[in-house]
Formats: structure tokens, C-alpha cells, sequence
């Protein structure tokens, strides 16, 4: 089967945008994100940038594009300016960008990485924000990228950032990134269900997580729930 709107072949479950109408999943999210369908310049480089990072990583890019597609769930309780949603999205979406810089025998070792390479890979948000802070109007995209491995109880890195310090984007990308990784399914585990990644997410309130992030999550949790299902692989047929 090939994607309706595209033409690339399905080889995962098909998305249905309506009765007759089956899509990628990458076609999906661009209907469910006014962002994500714009096609001004820098929305193509976010989008560029993203293929290059998966072409390192081997990856295909429905990780980043999913937490920044969902991430504006949460953004829009907070706020309505085009302008502040646009960076929002684009710092979710480019947030992995710095391991761009980071070498092949680091990124893609199969075992566990040593306490040195981890501190090689701890590096990728300042590499990520010394990228995109060059790129006029996406300094406050850059910000999220910088922050979006800290923690609220200043316990992250690369700068040990607290409470209000990290930005608000970054704060609200990180509980959508912890339920799309905890939900997802990896080579060396099933992906958790909605319900187990909820606990989780809770359990964390106050201390990776900024309170006022976690309740937007749970006022938006049928929206969220939707979001899981719909990349959950069920048995499919027309």
C-alpha cells in the first residue's frame, strides 16, 4: 500500500485520515499540525535538518516529528501567539539536532556507552543550540534545544537549569518526550502502555518534571491517549 497523499510505500500501519484516505504516518502528522504543514523556509530547513540527523542515526524521524506535533497539545493551554508556538514547535522537533556532532562510534554503538562517552553525548544540546542559534528568528527555537535535557529540580544538564529558569517549551516538550519513548516500541523492549507511562509521568511531578507541564498533561490526556493509539502497530486491513 502507498500513502494517499505522498506516494511512499506503507510498510507500517497505514493512518486514516477518513473513511477512504490512508496515509504515512509522516502525512498524518501534518494534518494534525498547522505547523508542520507550512511550507516557508525555515519550516523546509527544520524539516531538512531533521532527514539529516535520521540519515546519522538511521533513524526515520517519526520520534521528532510526533513530540513536536503533540508538544503544541500542551503549549496551546499556554499561550495563543503564532510567533511563540512556531519556536515551541521547531525546538521540539530539531531537540536531537546536536548529535549531528557526534561521532559514529559514540551515536551508533550497539552496547553501553562508557562514563567518558557519555559525557561526549551530554553534549549534544549546547552542540544543537550553537547550530540553530545561527539561524536568523530561531534563537528562542535554539533555547529549547539547549534545555530540553534539564530537569525542573535542577537535577539535568547541560547547565543545571531550575524551575522557571528552563524555558516553557522545553519544560512542556519534556513530558511529551518521556510518554512518546516510554510508549514506542525499541529493538530491545514493547513499548508500555499509556496508563504505565502516565504513572510514570506523575510519579515525577515536581521533580523532572514542572507541575504546571503535568497537569496540562492530564487535562489533555484523551487528546494524548489518541496520540498513543493511533502509532500503536494493531493488525490493519481495508
Amino acid at each position: 500500500m502507498n500513502c494517499q497523499h505522498c506516494g511512499t510505500e506503507i510498510t507500517t500501519q497505514p493512518y486514516v485520515i477518513n473513511e477512504r484516505t490512508y496515509c504515512c504516518e509522516h502525512c498524518y502528522l501534518k494534518t494534525r499540525d498547522e505547523y508542520a504543514r507550512q511550507n516557508d523556509p525555515y519550516a523546509v530547513l527544520t524539516e531538512i535538518l531533521v532527514n539529516a540527523l535520521d540519515l546519522r542515526e538511521h533513524e526515520t524521524g517519526m520520534h521528532s516529528k510526533r513530540v513536536a506535533c503533540h508538544t503544541m497539545v500542551l503549549a496551546r493551554r499556554f499561550m495563543k501567539a503564532p510567533r511563540r508556538l512556531q519556536q515551541i514547535y521547531w525546538g521540539a522537533l530539531l531537540h536531537d539536532i546536536g548529535k549531528i556532532g557526534i561521532a559514529d562510534e559514540i551515536l551508533l554503538k550497539q552496547g553501553p556507552l562508557t562514563d567518558n562517552e557519555w559525557r561526549i553525548m551530554h553534549t549534544h544540546p549546547e552542540k544543537g543550540y550553537e547550530l540553530i542559534a545561527q539561524i536568523p528568528d530561531m534563537v528562542d527555537a535554539a533555547r529549547i534545544i539547549l534545555s530540553h535535557e534539564e530537569r525542573y529540580d535542577g537535577s539535568g544538564y547541560p547547565h543545571r537549569l531550575k524551575g522557571d529558569e528552563i524555558p516553557l517549551g522545553a519544560r512542556l516538550f519534556m513530558v511529551i518526550d518521556t510518554l512518546d519513548a516510554m510508549t514506542s516500541d525499541r529493538p530491545y523492549r514493547k513499548g508500555q502502555t499509556f496508563d504505565i507511562a502516565k504513572q510514570e509521568i506523575m510519579s515525577m511531578r515536581g521533580t523532572q518534571f514542572d507541575p504546571s507541564a503535568v497537569d496540562a498533561f492530564l487535562a489533555e490526556e484523551s487528546v494524548l491517549r489518541d496520540m498513543v493509539l493511533n502509532k500503536c502497530h494493531h493488525e490493519f486491513s481495508l
